[in-house]
């Protein structure tokens, strides 16, 4: 089993010789076992707090470097016609504390039907997709949490 305990900086000399996809909830955790692309069951074992995104580069304690891949998952997508709607939509849904992708007038969230429906309201179209969901990092570091 290979076994990873960090990440590597971007290498133009380093090239991934496989790859781990995984969905938004799944690069949030530090540790667990997964099964890479290629077949190879990967042991991911990194400091608390650390999430992996697409594009990152993993390096395994035998040296072989892993590419993270980001799985497309169902998301909400919506699309505003106009920067004061989508900018109303964007600060509704930062006040949930609820991982928020964002685009230029578009932005995407994990399905739920409160949201989707705040969001019509506010003026936007939103659509399900079936994409790579990348959520803002956050201004703290990334760390996505609640007040409950």
């Amino acid at each position: 089993m290979l076994t990873c305990t960090h990440k590597i900086e971007p290498d133009t000399l380093l090239s991934p010789t496989d790859f781990l996809t995984l969905d938004f909830e799944n690069r949030l955790r530090a540790r667990f076992k997964a099964v890479t692309d290629g077949g190879q069951e990967i042991s991911i074992f990194m400091n608390r707090g650390t999430s992996l995104q697409d594009g990152d580069l993993l390096k395994t304690e035998c040296g072989t470097i892993i590419g993270i891949k980001s799985l497309p998952e169902e998301v909400i997508t919506a699309r505003s016609t106009d920067w004061q709607t989508f900018s109303r939509a964007c600060y509704h849904l930062g006040n949930r504390h609820v991982p928020l992708q964002i685009g230029s007038l578009w932005l995407r969230f994990k399905p739920d039907h409160v949201l989707e429906d705040m969001v019509r309201t506010l003026g936007l179209d939103a659509k399900p997709e079936n994409v790579p969901f990348e959520p803002e990092k956050g201004a703290y570091g990334g760390h996505h949490h609640s007040h409950s």
